[in-house]
């Protein structure tokens, strides 16, 4: 991608927004975060906003202050979420061409489970679905009660051998995961329905097949019980801070997202990931690198590093997050996104520090700014995801394999 091509832009949705103290702004709606017409609103302005996708955060815990994800016995921040899946399933035909990517745990559900609710909403949402792939979490284990709790998270064993190697194998059963759901989405030919009243038959049962896999973590024959989804694959994502996510994402993924400090970092990580990407031997596809930054916007830059101010004035102690906040006006954030474009990010996945107000700068002020200088979209030209994002149609694995063999 050419530094000068039209940047991606996400949306991350969470709660009352990514400011702590979000839900005590006078323009949050607090007490309709658990109200379906509050998420509808929120998905239709980032539509109208143009923007190619928005996420959902979900998780198996109660929201937590806490590296190891134990209670920390807070009452005044926002606490609970409503079902990812479900909520994009509910938001999908109230909208029209703006992806939908749920997070879900690859811990809590099997992956014929996943296949079966992202393809599920991708035919609800004619081809705009994705996937956040939400490797476990600590203590999440605690409450599925099939595996050991996870050893403790602190600061001062981060780097311990026992943690590196906990660290490792998350990603490594989260990318078998992957695989799994990958291979069930294939499990059905785009043409195995045939549909034929005249003969009585629905299916031709060649154009079905077991992915008959084998791993460390999951023995899965298959088939799926849906059909190939309408974009064959959904799109497939994942957040990364650190190495084994990025391989992850750069093996299997079509998104992967980031969180780089400064446009040097941003370069690091993206040489990382392409790396990762070619010795996977694909180098000659299109994995997108999104960096994720929480943005508060305002028409005058002044107003809105005033208004976090007044945020961060409300919580206790500064808020801690993984990825960067900015600051300024629609035209200083365009500026730096255009300046990390040059180091290899794609598109950005913004974090509104408030909703619903920054996700109307960015859909009312970002998105046209970026369009006036050439580096947006003025209107939506594809119907699907993967259209949106310049990703073709996979070809069928077992279609391929079958033509192949039948041609011997």
């Amino acid at each position: 991608m050419s530094e000068n091509d039209p940047l991606h832009l996400a949306v991350a949705l969470d709660g009352a927004g990514w400011h702590p103290a979000a839900w005590r702004a006078p323009s949050a709606r607090p007490t309709q975060l658990f109200t379906p017409g509050y998420w509808t609103d929120l998905v239709r302005e980032a539509e109208r906003g143009l923007l190619d996708f928005v996420t959902f955060e979900d998780a198996l815990n109660v929201q937590s202050t806490q590296l190891d994800g134990a209670p920390d016995g807070r009452t005044d921040l926002v606490r609970g979420r409503l079902d990812a899946v479900l909520i994009a399933s509910r938001v999908a035909p109230l909208t029209s061409r703006i992806g939908l990517v749920p997070s879900v745990s690859t811990l809590s559900t099997e992956p014929f489970h996943i296949s079966k609710a992202i393809a599920t909403l991708d035919f609800v949402s004619g081809g705009r679905a994705g996937w956040r792939v939400q490797a476990s979490r600590p203590r999440e284990a605690l409450h599925i009660g099939r595996r050991a709790p996870d050893p403790p998270l602190h600061p001062d064993t981060f780097g311990t051998p026992e943690i590196q190697t906990y660290i490792t194998e998350t990603f490594d059963e989260a990318s078998e995961h992957v695989e799994v759901v990958r291979r069930l989405w294939d499990s059905w030919e785009d043409d195995a329905e045939i549909r034929d009243v005249a003969t009585g038959r629905f299916l031709d049962r060649d154009r079905l097949h077991y992915i008959d896999f084998e791993g460390r973590w999951f023995s899965v024959r298959g088939p799926s019980i849906t059909p190939r989804p309408p974009q064959g694959q959904p799109l497939v994502t994942v957040l990364g801070h650190i190495s084994a996510p990025y391989r992850l994402g750069a093996r299997l993924g079509d998104v992967v997202y980031v969180t780089p400090r400064d446009i040097d970092h941003a370069r690091a990580i993206v040489a990382e990931i392409r790396a990762e990407q070619d010795s996977a031997g694909r180098g000659d596809q299109t994995v997108h690198i999104f960096a994720d930054l929480i943005v508060v916007l305002d028409d005058d830059g002044d107003a809105a590093r005033q208004r976090l101010g007044q945020l961060d004035s409300l919580v206790e102690q500064p808020p801690r997050s993984d990825a960067i906040t900015i600051a300024g006006s629609p035209g200083e954030l365009a500026d730096l996104l255009l300046d990390w474009q040059a180091a290899g990010i794609t598109g950005y996945r913004l974090r509104p520090a408030v909703l619903p107000v920054d996700l109307e700068a960015i859909s009312r002020g970002l998105a046209p700014e970026l369009a006036r200088r050439g580096r947006f979209r003025t209107a939506y030209t594809a119907d699907t995801l993967r259209g949106h994002l310049g990703l073709p149609r996979p070809a069928n694995r077992y279609a391929t394999t079958r033509i192949e063999a039948a041609a011997r």
